[in-house]
């Protein structure tokens, strides 16, 4: 396995590939603005007030530093002495690590003289993310979501609404997340005036780039409080990946170290052997998908397949290109996690340490839960807990017939 250098770490603007993935494949009209917001990208990237003012609002108006909790129960269930941490991005403001990046992103746009904003949701915190920070700029927002996740999400649908933005319910397709992600790429071609606010670490460069950068904030801060608790770093981060987001925000702090092994959790849905899940990393195959290059499922035709997962911010068929390029490397293990794994480790961190986590979140918990037994006194490993869980009440009720 080839390590990556610090300097590939820490790596913010490129050419647009991470290996082979990425790139932007899109037309010339599309192209022409993403070289425009590429470049004021990289002008923020040199303007002090602009990080001095991300950082402030970071501090002040989400609330980070987010804690670092050990799992003082589960931990103490461990027969050989390992512990485990949460990464408490469920305590941000919004309740989820979309903040960060929608903060970002936000203020870029208002830098660039627009004056509203274009979003995809699929579990609904990076939509509620995007309509916080409209309304505390002053942008105008709309939110595609696709019509199954309006009815599985309606606490966020309101939320939204709430803060002043329009939902759109994307009724095509399987009407998911990557039918709510096609509309809001739809609209952005068809209004240049518009600022297009990605939530993930996906589509055509420099958003990989863009959106790793103001999440790498998880990881920068999880590296110094683990080093602070521990005296050390933890031997696993782990993070659930869909496309990707929260995952490269936790690893990016972790990328120069290989004593640290990084390990994705993609969701299993209803197991590897169906067509029922979204493990993209796993089980698919390179192909482009909204503009970029990566690891993508597909169909018997070579389109992206309809996927499935519980969580509703995991069902995407494809994954970030710099994940898809980490895993060619070796650099990250990818696991999974099915539907029932992930609703019992939701229930077994509520009810064991009072933490409701999201769905998603759930994923990297189940799998820390399978690996906490088998680790040593002296290994302590850090999960991403990305987001809050009271959005999925109402599915776990359901499924788990509670």
């Amino acid at each position: 396995m080839r390590q990556m250098s610090q300097a590939e770490g820490k790596r913010v603007l490129g050419d647009g590939y991470f290996g082979r993935y990425g790139g932007a494949f899109v037309d010339s009209a599309v192209a022409e603005r993403l070289s425009e917001l590429e470049g004021a990208f990289q002008e923020a990237l040199g303007d002090p007030e602009f990080e001095r003012e991300y950082r402030e609002l970071l501090r002040h108006y989400v609330g980070r530093p987010s804690a670092l909790t050990r799992c003082l129960n589960l931990s103490s269930l461990s027969p050989k002495g390992a512990r485990m941490y949460l990464k408490r991005e469920d305590l941000n403001h919004t309740g989820a690590h979309k903040i960060n990046n929608a903060l970002g992103q936000g203020l870029l746009a208002r830098r660039m003289g627009k004056d509203r904003i274009i979003a995809e949701t699929g579990a609904g915190m990076h939509g509620t993310a995007c309509a916080t920070v409209a309304a505390l700029l002053g942008l105008q927002c709309t939110v595609f979501m696709g019509e199954q996740d309006v009815k599985k999400q309606a606490p966020n649908v309101a939320r939204m609404r709430a803060l002043g933005a329009q939902v759109v319910s994307v009724s095509q397709g399987a009407g998911t997340l990557k039918e709510a992600v096609d509309a809001a790429l739809d609209r952005y071609v068809s209004d240049p005036g518009a600022f297009y606010l990605l939530g993930s670490v996906v589509g055509p460069h420099p958003y990989p780039t863009m959106v790793r950068h103001f999440q790498s904030i998880i990881g920068e801060e999880a590296r110094e409080q683990f080093l602070q608790v521990e005296g050390c770093l933890p031997s696993h981060a782990i993070a659930c990946v869909g496309g990707g987001s929260n995952a490269m925000g936790l690893f990016s702090g972790f990328l120069g170290d290989p004593s640290v092994q990084l390990v994705a959790v993609e969701p299993a849905g209803l197991g590897l052997h169906t067509d029922k899940h979204a493990a993209s990393l796993l089980k698919g195959r390179e192909a482009v998908i909204h503009g970029f290059r990566t690891y993508v499922l597909t169909d018997h035709d070579g389109s992206p397949a309809e996927v499935h997962s519980v969580s509703s911010g995991l069902d995407y068929p494809g994954v970030g290109p710099e994940l898809a390029h980490l895993k060619d490397l070796g650099r990250i293990r990818c696991e999974s996690v099915t539907d029932r794994e992930a609703l019992e480790a939701f229930l077994t961190l509520s009810r064991t340490e009072g933490i409701i986590p999201a769905l998603e979140s759930s994923h990297a918990v189940a799998y820390a839960l399978k690996l906490l037994p088998t680790l040593n006194e002296d290994q302590a490993i850090l999960v991403n807990l990305s987001g809050r869980g009271d959005k999925d009440l109402d599915t776990v009720m359901r499924e788990l017939r509670l």
